[in-house]
């Protein structure tokens, strides 16, 4: 998942929290008074920030509302607004901007006293805030779609999301790479590169989705969660075969078996192990007698699974994600996720609306002639996306009358997975200017078009459904 998620920094220092070190250096060399000011001009930048963020969500979120579209689409129209594409009120130093290109950094040296001199210093430490915050709120979606989900259930369709998981990567892989190989005439490195890139499902945007329209819970919904977490494991493992094809012009053997082995272990052992606590935590729970046991509790339970996963180089999300879907099956499950829902409700805005922020939708202008070779590059990656997505439902067995278009269509996004790939690519050098233009398009028109197009199929099958009772 992009970044915002914890595992790129093992490939790219994308939102890696190791960044904050190199702040301090800049603000040593100021005197203690102007250290103690410089933090308190941090705290407002990030303030700041936050207020775009939230108005961004809200604004957006309304008018999607509105018109019928999904909330968290109007987070990432928002984000697009107020990023890098339009008004510039919050980037970030990772996508190549600087102080001078933050409007909110504009306006605290033109009222907060800052100084340029220690601007790029704020800038980096204000981006690092809001990056974190941004991770840390995908972590509590997933912790929260977790309790949302049945294990029972996910278990009950594992087969089958696990065929849609494999199909969901081998299909838009295979396709890519051979196409801008044989099509294109793409070097066979930065191919295979756009490729994997090809494989990516955002489980936090399709979950969202699925959560607002009520239909988490359902079969369709249940296999669309359990492949597209399947889908992260197995992307993981994609990102980091390219990245060591990329650097060192062979596949490691060892890091592939790692990854698959730990990931495996790490998912199977967490819920297994979990659930024979679950129980003792339950009763330690209840003896606790100050503020908040509950919620407190399982948030440490969550932050120790999620730093787990990313410290044996898997995404957080999925510890996160494992926590959940744990204490999902205790007793306590309808109090605690009464209690999480505004913990995410303050969150989750972050995330997306940051995802949106970085989205540098200037790469769509065909009048710029570097931007129209990507364009026609863009077009197939495109087609091969969403196809690639949609054949997965196809291939759903064993399950009659079950909506196999919603399926694939809910595999489409790849949101801030997707820009991860091209973050880690455009980091490593491999992609040329067309075929980043190229991806990161592809990423854009997938993470907008899936959410409303996933809640009118689901709509569609329902009146039809309702025609057929009447009918009967």
């Amino acid at each position: 998942m992009i970044d915002c998620i914890p595992w790129v920094s093992s490939v790219s220092p994308i939102f890696s929290l190791s960044d904050a070190s190199s702040i301090l250096p800049v603000l040593a060399t100021a005197t203690e008074s102007e250290a103690t000011a410089e933090s308190s001009i941090v705290m407002s930048g990030v303030l700041l920030s936050l207020v775009v963020v939230y108005f961004a969500s809200k604004i957006g979120g309304e008018i999607c509302a509105r018109i019928n579209l999904p909330p968290v689409l109007g987070d990432l129209v928002g984000g697009v607004v107020v990023g890098v594409s339009a008004l510039n009120l919050l980037v970030f130093p990772e996508s190549g901007a600087h102080a001078a290109d933050s409007a909110i950094l504009n306006f605290l040296q033109t009222t907060g006293g800052l100084t340029p001199a220690a601007a790029d210093a704020t800038f980096a430490a204000i981006s690092e805030v809001i990056s974190v915050l941004s991770e840390l709120g995908v972590i509590i979606l997933l912790f929260e779609i977790g309790l949302e989900s049945e294990l029972a259930e996910l278990i009950k369709y594992g087969p089958q999301a696990a065929v849609v998981a494999v199909i969901g990567v081998v299909v838009p892989f295979s396709l890519g790479t051979v196409g801008l190989i044989t099509l294109f005439g793409t070097p066979t490195i930065p191919a295979i590169f756009a490729g994997a890139a090809l494989t990516a499902t955002s489980i936090g945007i399709t979950a969202k989705v699925l959560a607002e329209i009520d239909r988490l819970s359902s079969k369709e919904g249940q296999i669309i969660i359990g492949a597209a977490v399947l889908d992260d494991v197995l992307g993981i493992i994609v990102l980091a075969v390219v990245a060591s094809l990329v650097k060192t012009g062979e596949i490691e053997v060892t890091n592939i078996l790692y990854l698959t082995i730990s990931a495996g272990a790490f998912l199977i052992g967490a819920i297994v192990l979990g659930r024979f606590l679950g129980p003792y935590f339950v009763a330690l729970v209840k003896e606790l007698k100050t503020r908040g046991p509950l919620l407190i509790s399982a948030l440490i339970f969550a932050f120790i699974l999620s730093y787990l996963g990313a410290a044996i180089h898997l995404e957080a999300i999925l510890g996160a994600f494992a926590a959940g879907l744990v204490l999902g099956e205790t007793e306590i499950q309808r109090e605690l996720e009464e209690q999480v829902i505004p913990i995410a409700d303050m969150f989750v805005p972050i995330f997306f609306v940051v995802v949106g922020a970085q989205t540098d939708i200037g790469v769509l202008n065909p009048a710029v002639p570097s931007n129209r070779e990507g364009l026609i590059i863009a077009s197939f990656l495109i087609v091969v996306a969403i196809v690639g997505k949609v054949v997965t439902g196809l291939t759903v067995f064993g399950q009659p009358g079950i909506n196999k278009w919603a399926i694939g269509v809910g595999m489409i996004p790849r949101g801030e997975v997707g820009l991860v790939f091209a973050g880690v690519g455009a980091a490593s050098g491999v992609l040329s200017d067309s075929l980043q233009a190229a991806i990161i398009v592809m990423v854009i028109l997938t993470t907008f078009i899936a959410p409303p197009w996933l809640r009118n199929v689901f709509q569609k099958s329902s009146e039809v459904a309702g025609v057929r009772e009447s009918q009967e």
